[in-house]
């Protein structure tokens, strides 16, 4: 009877401890400079974090280091295709599946001789002290060893997006005039239509061993591993760059028109790498990371960087093949997650959103008892997670990890510890989920490719949500007032206004355009650099940053109402019929309209119960009565999100297929192009607010 009593008491005692506690406080305001505003630091540091590694100031220097010190542990690891195949569906459609086997993996030792390697035959090439080279390819071992071997010679490397389409690729290799082009033969292949639009182009590496036959006679074509041969033949002394050295020229992913480039120096991105491993609890040489997201995004290139200067092991895989059931795995073959079982990742909120959906309709499809028992198990962890003392803590909380959620954490290898979010906001609902179902804290962070990634990041003891951290150790965040939002940091109870970011992380500027660069960076007089970001944010007591809004995402409606389109999308894009959605207002009418592009099997199995018959998806879509059902359950969705009336879109067009990069409507980190949208849909929009 003891037993029972003590196993009963101790979880309230528990509770009744955490709910006790005084606010921890995360950030303190400080006194800097430029113009007024509210400025918070990082409590544990006072000064902004420039490097974590003594006498080293550079990523060649840190990347060397590690070599050094983890020379016989496994750094780089890709898994074997073993077959592909070509699967056609009853409509017609076809469609590849890989089957692929274990991780094949290079010591640190082995990938510093590769990158040495690599680096010398760089210069046997051809290429010239000051000429710039460009990485065009999917995320991948050489992509990661190619970088290194250019931070060895001083190169500058222009990081490009493989989803890039042919202007805005165009556009970023003429400008930076590049001279010699990495890529995947994949890549290879785009390249072709646009070989005459590219003149200072002289050498092409290709990844794969087969270079496509349509590009011989356009350039020089070398295969990465003959580059390799032609340096281990006739090695070159590196030429190491300093801090001050940019270290990469990074196209953004131009979602409001042509990617600017953006000058990150050795100093930059170190900063925010030393001051993330400050964040990240225990991370070190145990630590395995699925490496999946683009490198060409600023995220994956910090992250990537932080594992390797603590000693831990990269597993390279793709969205495609993330897990058993992801679109290019053969079925009854694994994915990467269940082969490598990773302890740390990195996500980007639509990545994380598609897994919880994915979660819910297995769910859904089960019914019964495996429902029901998963209804109960969530709804009695979100109860302990939100502090109530009658949730699922201490014996309960174990079973029910055992029984339920070691099923759903098996998805992503069953050894997740701590996931990193960033690139766009992450849903409550969303973060709630990945927190019960997964077992692992969510550090939310927020930053920009022009600040390295760096700005906040929401350490692993606060469980809250909407939030995203406070400063990290490299950064002062600084709100500033902007009266036309009426956005000021007087108001009450939190000071808001824009964001601005400054450090040691923050970039010299966009390639080429003094004008962009004037606009948005600033320099103090006590030779702080800072970012003017757009967007709007408030500081909660305890020194925390939330977005709340974007300047540019703002719209004044006919009667004076403002509406923000992020907020609104990131509220309403939780509905389990969204798979995505874009809002629109016009100033000239006093409502809103939105485009959803509609989750397939929710809708199919919706329709299914409701005895509706249709031809293909995209008549399910235009009938009447499927556009009423999703208009509904966005209404629902809102009201729970507390959207204002005017906020919620009184009418909708459902779009049938899916936005993607491709197609050139969403960024290669997913996220929406409005304009491009906006183009595309024109005339849906004005049928929206003629109807």
């Amino acid at each position: 009877m003891n037993g029972y009593i003590v196993g009963a008491i101790v979880p309230i005692i528990l509770v009744l401890l955490r709910n006790s506690k005084r606010v921890k406080k995360r950030g303190v305001l400080v006194d800097v400079g430029g113009e007024p505003g509210y400025a918070i630091r990082n409590i544990r540091f006072p000064f902004p974090l420039e490097t974590a590694w003594e006498g080293l100031s550079t990523l060649a220097e840190l990347f060397e280091q590690s070599c050094k010190q983890n020379s016989n542990k496994s750094l780089l690891g890709t898994r074997k295709l073993i077959s592909s195949e070509v699967e056609v569906t009853e409509d017609g459609r076809s469609f590849e599946k890989l089957h692929y086997g274990e991780y094949v993996w290079l010591t640190y030792a082995e990938a510093f001789a590769a990158v040495c390697y690599f680096a010398s035959g760089l210069v046997q090439l051809g290429h010239k002290k000051g000429e710039r080279v460009a990485i065009f390819a999917d995320t991948r071992e050489e992509w990661f060893i190619a970088l290194q071997a250019c931070f060895r010679r001083n190169v500058t490397v222009v990081t490009i997006y493989a989803s890039l389409g042919e202007e805005a690729l165009c556009h970023s290799l003429n400008e930076t005039e590049v001279t010699t082009l990495i890529c995947g033969a994949k890549e290879l292949k785009k390249l072709v239509n646009i070989s005459g639009q590219l003149d200072k182009i002289k050498h092409v590496i290709c990844m794969d061993d087969e270079i496509p036959t349509a590009v011989s006679g356009r350039w020089a074509v070398t295969s990465f591993a003959d580059v390799q041969r032609t340096g281990y033949e006739n090695p070159v002394d590196a030429d190491l760059p300093i801090a001050a050295d940019v270290a990469v020229i990074m196209y953004t992913s131009g979602s409001t028109g042509l990617p600017k480039g953006v000058m990150l120096t050795h100093g930059n991105i170190l900063a925010t790498v030393a001051a993330v491993k400050t964040i990240i609890p225990g991370i070190g040489s145990k630590d395995v990371y699925l490496a999946y997201l683009p490198l060409a995004h600023i995220l994956e290139l910090a992250a990537e960087h932080l594992i390797v200067a603590v000693g831990g092991i990269l597993g390279y895989g793709s969205p495609l093949t993330l897990t058993d059931t992801s679109s290019k795995i053969k079925p009854g073959t694994k994915g990467d997650a269940s082969v490598l079982a990773p302890t740390l990742m990195a996500a980007v909120p639509a990545i994380l959103d598609r897994v919880r959906d994915g979660v819910r309709k297995k769910v859904d499809a089960k019914g019964g008892l495996s429902k029901k028992l998963f209804d109960l198990a969530y709804s009695r962890r979100l109860s302990a997670i939100n502090g109530s003392w009658f949730g699922a803590w201490g014996l309960e909380k174990y079973l029910w990890d055992l029984l339920v959620f070691k099923k759903v954490r098996a998805i992503l290898g069953g050894r997740l510890r701590f996931l990193l979010s960033g690139g766009a906001p992450l849903s409550p609902d969303t973060q709630r989920f990945i927190n019960i179902c997964f077992g692992t804290p969510i550090g939310q962070g927020y930053g920009l490719t022009e600040t390295c990634a760096g700005g906040t990041f929401s350490e692993v003891d606060d469980t809250s949500v909407g939030r995203v951290g406070a400063p990290l150790p490299c950064s002062f965040i600084k709100l500033v007032d902007w009266p036309k939002g009426g956005y000021l940091t007087s108001n009450s109870p939190m000071p808001r206004g824009e964001i601005l970011i400054g450090g040691p992380n923050v970039t010299l500027g966009y390639f080429k355009n003094e004008e962009k660069t004037k606009e948005s960076y600033r320099v103090d007089e006590r030779g702080v650099r800072w970012f003017c970001t757009g967007d709007i944010g408030q500081f909660h007591s305890d020194g925390c940053l939330e977005i709340i809004d974007r300047k540019k995402d703002i719209v004044k409606l006919q009667h004076g109402e403002y509406v923000s389109f992020g907020k609104v999308e990131t509220a309403l894009s939780i509905c389990p019929y969204v798979d995505n959605i874009m809002l629109h207002a016009d100033p000239f009418h006093s409502f809103c309209v939105a485009l959803v592009v509609a989750s397939q099997q929710m809708v199919e199995d919706w329709a299914s119960k409701q005895g509706i018959t249709f031809t293909d998806f995209a008549d399910l879509c235009e009938k009447e009565e499927t556009i009423k059902e999703v208009h509904s359950s966005l209404a629902q969705t809102a009201k729970k999100s507390r959207l204002e009336k005017f906020e919620i879109p009184a009418k909708i067009k459902l779009i049938s297929s899916p936005w993607t990069p491709e197609s050139g409507l969403v960024t290669a980190a997913l996220k929406i192009k409005r304009e491009a949208i906006r183009r595309a849909f024109s005339e849906d929009l004005a049928k929206l607010y003629a109807s």
